[in-house]
């Protein structure tokens, strides 16, 4: 049933069975989650921010994250919305933005004149290099919070049931109705 009196769980289906501490509501988890990931994300990029990377948004590392993947011959729009879930349009959006703020390049592929790849400038390369370090040290607070055992079992329990092809996904905006 839902319950539209209660403002804490308004939309929310209320298992009227449960309600002690030791057995949340399912639809909890994939709060919790995306809850940790936006936190680890905003934390991420705040830094960034601070480092010298005021313009890298959320999607632009997993962009350049995807140009990365081509290696040093770089990768083509093609490459990225694949490796990403998204369109061809939708990943030559993100990379025009990259192009813009001197994160990526476009050059001419030396196998085929018509296509056009994108390689990372060193300003992306410095992004990544520094959003690794980071997230390093976003690893190890959570770790220090957590304790390390509970954090390796909580990824190794995530890489047991989150398919590897949808890792870097990005394509939330089907299903959050974008």
């Amino acid at each position: 049933m839902v319950d539209q009196f209660d403002t804490r769980k308004v939309n929310q289906v209320v298992d009227s069975g449960k309600g002690n501490a030791d057995s949340a509501a399912g639809y909890e988890l994939p709060l919790l989650l995306f809850a940790g990931f936006r936190t680890l994300i905003d934390r991420l990029h705040a830094e960034l921010a601070r480092q010298g990377h005021p313009d890298l948004r959320p999607a632009h590392g997993f962009a350049l994250q995807a140009i990365a993947a081509g290696g040093p011959r770089g990768a083509t729009a093609s490459d990225i919305g694949r490796h990403l879930g998204v369109s061809k349009q939708a990943a030559g959006k993100t990379v025009d933005r990259l192009l813009a703020v001197g994160y990526a390049e476009r050059a001419d592929d030396p196998a085929d004149a018509r296509r056009k790849l994108v390689r990372l400038t060193p300003h992306g390369l410095d992004a990544l290099t520094r959003s690794a370090a980071i997230f390093d040290e976003l690893h190890a607070e959570w770790s220090a919070t957590l304790g390390a055992g509970r954090v390796r079992d909580m990824e190794t329990a995530l890489r047991q049931v989150v398919p590897p092809e949808t890792t870097f996904r990005l394509d939330a905006g089907s299903w959050l109705g974008g």
